[in-house]
């Protein structure tokens, strides 16, 4: 097997994603032959790296392109990245990303990753022609798409460099235009955009199977040496797995909106209760520019 040099950037990065020591993280790489994953993982069973950190930092400049249908039924967000923030703030670049929601609207179901990132597709050769114009790199790195019964969108107003977009189901059109409605989803978008650790999953019924064997593995190599009993070994896993819920699906999330910190399921039962209907969220998603998607 080919061994990976460990570099400097490399145990920066990790070092930014975990908050673990300089000689730590470098360990930690060398054992994972450069796989970062492997890497966060290897710390987390020392105990050394915090499950609450995100990863993929702010690498890059850029804004969030958005565009709301007049009734909500459909909804976009596009990021859209250059080198500079002088350049984001430009005429050429805000031309930029309203042509590149043109482009998504345009394209429809058409319009995947594979579709995004074509050298001969549509995106790829307008992001060229500003590229030329501008001489700066630029990009598209991601589009999220939605239609459904509304969806509601936050874009945070300083920078314009966070965007939040929601599909709600169970909405019909008496329940949408009822102020107890607007002010739920102002409230669980803006609780995702502000939420430390961000949501991952809607439901825990959502969280893949693997995650969870994972975590359950990395909690028990963190007590192997307690010398506790199993079945009293499982119960604190199931704990610990408790917590990781709360950590990264949505519904089971303290609202960071409201004093009282009511979880957001409960906060969403209590809008329902208000208009009589069963409105519910179907998925999500954060766009923060630079940001790996989690």
């Amino acid at each position: 097997m080919t061994t990976t040099a460990i570099t400097a950037d490399m145990v920066k990065k990790l070092r930014d994603q975990t908050g673990a020591g300089m000689m730590e993280c470098k360990n930690a790489l060398t054992q994972a032959n450069g796989d970062v994953d492997e890497a966060v993982t290897i710390l987390r069973k020392r105990g050394l790296a915090s499950a609450a950190k995100k990863a993929g930092r702010a690498t890059s400049e850029g804004l969030i392109a958005h565009r709301v249908a007049a009734d909500h039924t459909a909804g976009l967000l596009v990021e859209v990245n250059c080198e500079s923030d002088f350049v984001a703030r430009t005429p050429d670049f805000q031309q930029l990303m309203n042509d590149v929601l043109d482009l998504v609207e345009q394209a429809g179901d058409g319009a995947t990753d594979a579709w995004l990132q074509d050298p001969d597709g549509p995106v790829k050769k307008r992001v060229s022609a500003t590229i030329a114009k501008l001489g700066e790199n630029m990009g598209v790195s991601r589009v999220a798409r939605y239609t459904g019964d509304y969806v509601g969108q936050y874009i945070h107003t300083v920078g314009g460099k966070l965007g939040v977009q929601v599909d709600f189901s169970g909405v019909t059109p008496a329940v949408r235009d009822r102020d107890e409605f607007k002010g739920l989803v102002r409230e669980i978008t803006m609780h995702i955009a502000a939420a430390s650790p961000s949501p991952q999953y809607v439901t825990r019924e959502a969280v893949p199977a693997d995650v969870l064997d994972k975590e359950r593995a990395i909690y028990r190599a963190q007590m192997e040496s307690s010398g506790k009993p199993a079945n009293i070994l499982d119960k604190i896993v199931e704990g610990k797995l408790g917590s990781f819920y709360q950590q990264v699906v949505l519904l089971e999330q303290e609202s960071v909106i409201r004093e009282t910190k009511p979880k957001v399921k409960d906060v969403i039962a209590e809008a329902n209760k208000a208009l009589g209907a069963q409105v519910a969220i179907k998925r999500f998603v954060r766009m923060k520019v630079g940001e790996a998607p989690a």
